[in-house]
């Protein structure tokens, strides 16, 4: 396994579930951490404990990726925390992972859930993306989350899939754009994980667990260290020729 030593990898709603892996597992591979979280400062200063424990540098902002007009200062504020905190001025990788999930038909919509997952899911990667891409090194990586909700339907989750099937369509766009800088952009598409994800419903609820299972072909629901490993890796430079690509981490669900 290469080790990509002195280079500073963001993610995006990093102090929980998914993104608690996925920056550890960054650190692992000899990445410097950056990532966000919203509202639990305690939970964040855990997880740059145990990025500082594995060996690497690690700092922890605040970020709600729902309110745009906050973007400038937190893209100022990464700007200062890598040349303070890492010497450096460049970004390699950015995981724009941060999101909630909601439960609701069409039918049963509001507009204000709507707006609210086209912020989050949408307007918030393509945006964060967009103001970063200058401090972006050249043959860097972006990896954008979806879900496999994007490919296959449960009923009621139509507000926060179809947002994820747009993320799709942009991380090709950005492939296509930002492959005359040599930087990749790939997307990962988990399954069913047990966090507290949308109320823990994966977790805590045994007939939902069953039911996923059931249908999936290695037998289980995903954990939150089947998501990093993947994640780091199209970070890596073993992923150098991994581009415009989505990969779903689902355990071969609904196949």
């Amino acid at each position: 396994m290469t080790k990509d030593l002195s280079k500073v990898a963001l993610v995006t709603g990093g102090s929980r579930g998914l993104g608690r892996d996925m920056v550890l597992q960054l650190a692992k591979r000899g990445f410097d951490i950056i990532f966000t979280f919203n509202t639990n400062a305690e939970e964040a200063k855990k997880v740059v404990t145990e990025i500082v424990a594995i060996g690497k540098k690690a700092e922890a902002l605040q970020l709600d990726v729902a309110d745009s007009k906050s973007f400038d200062s937190f893209v100022n504020q990464v700007k200062a925390t890598l040349k303070e905190g890492f010497g450096t001025d460049k970004l390699f990788a950015l995981v724009n992972n941060a999101g909630v999930g909601t439960y609701a038909s069409i039918a049963d919509t509001s507009e204000e859930i709507f707006d609210s997952m086209v912020s989050i899911h949408l307007k918030a990667p393509y945006f964060i993306t967009q103001k970063l891409l200058p401090i972006i090194t050249d043959g860097g990586a972006i990896v954008n989350i979806s879900s496999g909700l994007a490919r296959f339907s449960y009923p009621n989750y139509a507000p926060y899939a179809i947002m994820k099937a747009a993320i799709e369509s942009l991380s090709r766009y950005q492939a296509q754009e930002f492959g005359a800088r040599k930087i990749r952009v790939n997307t990962i598409a988990p399954g069913a994980i047990a966090t507290d994800f949308g109320g823990g419903a994966v977790r805590d609820n045994a007939e939902l667990n069953a039911m996923i299972a059931n249908t999936t072909a290695l037998g289980r629901v995903g954990l939150p260290d089947d998501i990093g490993s993947v994640v780091a890796f199209l970070c890596s430079d073993d992923a150098k020729w991994v581009n415009a690509q989505r990969i779903e981490v689902a355990g071969g669900v609904h196949i």
